[in-house]
């Protein structure tokens, strides 16, 4: 395994902010975990939503979920329950998200000149797929029509009474697969009472409070994101797109792990950019770059580490045209690009390629500087910090000579340069 020079101090807590999202289980008549209802946090401490539910916040939530933590580390393969307001409910980030596992919660009340309204924007996404849940409201005759649409009722079940609870159940009933979750569950009294009362799902204190989980997310800048959504609302040339997306890692770390995630409901795995961009669409795309400018901070990738580590994409790129398939040299240039993560996440590598599906040749390189590009990455590093002798020692064995190694790192600095990094 190769030395690595160690990045500039501090890089990560430049390159990086905080995002919180807490989860609280649901779980069914076996106290086994069926689903999580996911819920936006301003910090590590707070134990309610910043803010009432907006089409803003709920895109920004599901795109947190989906983007910085990734939906295998949120919810698995459990299902999310996603609290939406009325005005979100044809909002363009439900677009971003595969319908399988996600329960859109409706959140608020509905006044009744708007009843057949919402009702439509309903039955539109039950269309899609999307399981539908709402509170003890929906149950009023105003809203019965609604009723067919649903998968969850949620029942605030603090003060209901055994036979409120039977007429609730008596309604679930004429409704097929309609089922009753149990909120506010406290006590281990109250869980036993309506599971046998018949109850279907339950959640509350007494399984386990939200809890809030934490992650660092590197900012792509903005002039990236605002040229990439120009790009994609002109359906330029995919190349186009690919050359924005090599010149920005943490754009290209969050849509790879975006659409590799779960919550996408990609059934092959997607490691090129032109691959990624082909695979959305451009509508799809847009609306993904559209959520992620609104969650941009001020911090992005420090612009020294970032030509770094696009320079080595670019380097390891033209080595591997020397030797490697043409198929081969996207996955190249992702270890290049990828290789400092770590440092601008703050985390150990094992940690952060845990959030992204990737080819095993390519973590193989990242995590231990073996199989088939690790010695590439060996080669690049030696390149870049100067150490000559290695330098020549490594491009023998990889049957390159030094020259022609050091002729590709200065077409590759100057690769970078013409991207105005």
């Amino acid at each position: 395994m190769g030395s690595r020079e160690p990045l500039t101090p501090g890089a990560a807590d430049d390159a990086a902010s905080h995002t919180f999202i807490a989860r609280q289980p649901i779980l069914d008549r076996d106290e086994k975990i069926v689903g999580y209802e996911l819920l936006s946090r301003a910090d590590e401490t707070a134990e309610h939503a910043p803010v009432v539910h907006t089409r803003e916040s709920d895109s920004i939530l599901l795109f947190h979920a989906l983007s910085n933590f990734g939906a295998d580390t949120l919810f698995g393969d459990k299902d999310a329950f996603v609290n939406c307001a009325l005005d979100a409910l044809d909002g363009d980030h439900l677009e971003l998200i595969h319908p399988e596992r996600m329960v859109i919660e409706i959140a608020d009340g509905c006044p009744p000149e708007r009843i057949a309204e919402i009702g439509a924007r309903l039955a539109a996404l039950r269309e899609r797929g999307f399981r539908l849940a709402g509170g003890g409201w929906m149950l009023d005759d105003a809203f019965r029509g609604w009723l067919p649409l649903l998968s969850h009722i949620k029942i605030d079940v603090r003060n209901l009474d055994a036979r409120a609870a039977q007429r609730l159940l008596g309604m679930a009933a004429l409704h097929g697969k309609l089922r009753l979750v149990a909120e506010r569950v406290e006590t281990r009294e109250v869980f036993e009472r309506f599971r046998e009362l018949g109850f279907h799902l339950f959640q509350g204190y007494y399984f386990q409070r939200p809890r809030t989980l934490g992650t660092k997310s590197i900012s792509p800048a903005h002039g990236n994101v605002l040229q990439l959504m120009d790009l994609a609302r002109r359906e330029a040339d995919p190349s186009a797109v690919e050359t924005v997306l090599k010149r920005d890692p943490a754009l290209s770390f969050k849509l790879l792990r975006y659409i590799n995630s779960s919550g996408f409901g990609l059934r092959c795995e997607v490691t090129s950019f032109r691959h990624a961009v082909m695979i959305l669409g451009y509508g799809k795309l847009f609306r993904w770059l559209a959520v992620l400018f609104a969650t941009v901070s001020a911090n992005s990738v420090p612009p020294a580490l970032a030509r770094t580590v696009i320079t080595r994409g670019r380097l390891m790129e033209l080595l591997a045209l020397k030797l490697l398939p043409k198929e081969q040299c996207d996955n190249a240039f992702v270890v290049g690009i990828f290789s400092a993560l770590d440092a601008m996440l703050g985390m150990p590598m094992e940690k952060v390629l845990g959030s992204l599906s990737l080819p095993e040749e390519v973590t193989d390189a990242l995590l231990e500087r073996s199989g088939v590009f690790g010695p590439f990455l060996e080669l690049v590093e030696a390149c870049e910090g100067g150490d000559f002798d290695r330098l020549g020692d490594l491009a023998l064995a990889l049957q390159l000579e030094p020259y022609g190694v050091s002729e590709a790192h200065m077409s590759a600095l100057a690769w970078t340069e013409t991207l105005g990094v």
